[in-house]
Order: C-alpha cells, then structure tokens, then sequence
C-alpha cells in the first residue's frame, strides 16, 4: 500500500470509534450498547448528569478500564483486544488532562513536564529543556518553569497539567471535567486555549463535563448519556440537540431546568389562588 493510500484511508477512518460498548462495575451496568464516532480535529463532548458515565466511558476511551463487551478503535485498531505493544503505542498518542490536573506536588512544572519526556523519547536533556519551555508557552506560563503547583492559581493549575498532556505531541487530547473547581472567567480562559490548540495543531479534543457554558460553546459533536436507559439518547451538535430535542430531560439538562422552571411558573400564574396565604385556621 503506497504512503498516499494509507494517509488517505487515515483521513476517512473516525479519529475514535466506539462499537456496541457496555461499562459496569460488578453485576452494576452503568452504560450499555454504546456506539459513536469521533472525527478527527474536532471538539466532542461527553454529557449527561451526575453519575450517568461519562468519567467511566473516558476511562475506557484511554485504556483504563476494560469494557464488558464491545471495542474501541483508535485510527482503525482494537484498544483493547491488540498486543500490549501495539496498545501502548496508541495510548502514547493521547494526552489526557484529569479534573484534579494531578500534578505531582513535590515537583516544579519543570519537572512534571518533564517526567514523560524522559520516560518515553531519546531527547537529550537540551532538548527536553526547549520542549518544557515550548510547552509552556502554548498555554500562556512561560517563565513559570520553577514554580510549583502550590503556588500557583487553580487556573494556572489546569493549564500547566494541559502542558503536561502535551509533552509527546498527543494526536488527541482528553479532559475531564476541565472547568471543575475554576471561576467562570477562568474557565472561559481554559475554553479559549482548548479552541486555540485545536485550531493551530489541528489535535482532536475530547470532553468529558458538565458546564453548559462550555459545551454550547466550544462542542462540535457529542453525546448525552442517559442514566434511567443507561444509554445514549441524543447525538450531535449540542446546539443542534438544543434546539430539535423532544427528549424533556436532555432539554432541561442544556436549558439548566429553567423549561421545567418556566412550566412551573407558567401554573402558578394560571392559578393565582395558589399564592394566597391561607386564613381558613
């Protein structure tokens, strides 16, 4: 197969592919008969309320846990039926940004960038030192090398932990949660970086959250998983989902209950009476 061929079957074959998966814990399925795409420089979002998955598909989705049926694909190749070389291979091509950042307290942002450079490439320390100095940059800490994370904001936090997820030049870039714990400009900032690497290095983003704001915002694609069906209904554009759901609980999910909100008031105004203090006693 010639060079050409092959980068051409790349560019048609899904980033991500997730075939008929199903996620529990025990006897407890928490997701069943999962199956979507994710294309490649895209935004996809992973949505849903509380405790419906969506932190448990991301472990799947970066080889953390093990699916009880069903197969994830990366460019085309079975994540968790290939050989472990060929399986650490694909994960070496994914960063991963976890809600915590889980940086290591004890060491500077020097050194937790560093950390995988040393562990996986033949750099030289040179070279390592120009990449930690690059990587900062990108996401706006240049200088801040020597720092340690307790002295830095929260904010400042994530991004350096998103420096470290960058460190091997990641394909495509998991978060999870990203928002949590952060103030709403801060946030808005993390967003704006997350479209930013997108754009300029073209890497596939994928986002597991809550926070509507970003989802309306930055999604390209998603899906919304259901805790009651254990599944996924509805798939898409989150502003396309938005605006042609029938599915009352996806609505209220990306209008922050304010349908429902609005129903209610909707009643209380129809029954006036129902305001009135009652002086029957």
């Amino acid at each position: 197969m010639t060079t050409e061929l092959r980068a051409s079957r790349k560019h048609l074959t899904p980033h991500v592919a997730v075939s008929h998966l199903t996620m529990a814990y025990d006897d407890f399925v928490v997701q069943k008969d999962l199956s979507f795409e994710i294309n490649r420089g895209e935004v996809f979002i992973i949505m849903g309320g509380s405790g419906c998955g969506k932190s448990t598909l991301l472990r799947h989705l970066i080889g953390l846990k093990e699916p009880i049926s069903g197969e994830v694909y990366f460019d085309g190749m079975d994540l968790w039926h290939s050989k472990p070389r060929e399986r650490n291979h694909m994960l070496l091509r994914m960063g991963i940004l976890y809600q915590s950042g889980a940086l290591w307290s004890s060491m500077t942002l020097r050194e937790n960038i560093s950390l995988p450079l040393s562990e996986h490439t033949t750099l030289t320390p040179g070279d390592i030192e120009d990449m930690v100095a690059l990587k900062l940059a990108l996401v706006g800490l240049a200088g801040f090398e020597d720092f340690y994370p307790s002295e830095i904001s929260g904010g400042m936090q994530k991004r350096a932990a998103l420096a470290r997820a960058m460190a091997l030049d990641p394909e495509i870039l998991f978060f999870d949660e990203p928002s949590a714990g952060l103030d709403p400009i801060s946030a808005r900032r993390l967003d704006e970086l997350i479209l930013h690497l997108k754009e300029s290095l073209g890497t596939t983003v994928v986002i597991v959250t809550h926070d509507l704001d970003s989802i309306l915002e930055i999604g390209s694609d998603s899906v919304f998983l259901d805790t009651d069906a254990k599944t996924i209904i509805a798939r898409g554009n989150p502003k396309d989902i938005l605006a042609n759901t029938e599915q009352a609980n996806v609505r209220e999910f990306l209008t922050r209950g304010k349908v429902q909100e609005r129903t209610s008031l909707n009643s209380f105004s129809s029954n006036p009476s129902r305001g009135k203090q009652d002086t029957s006693i």
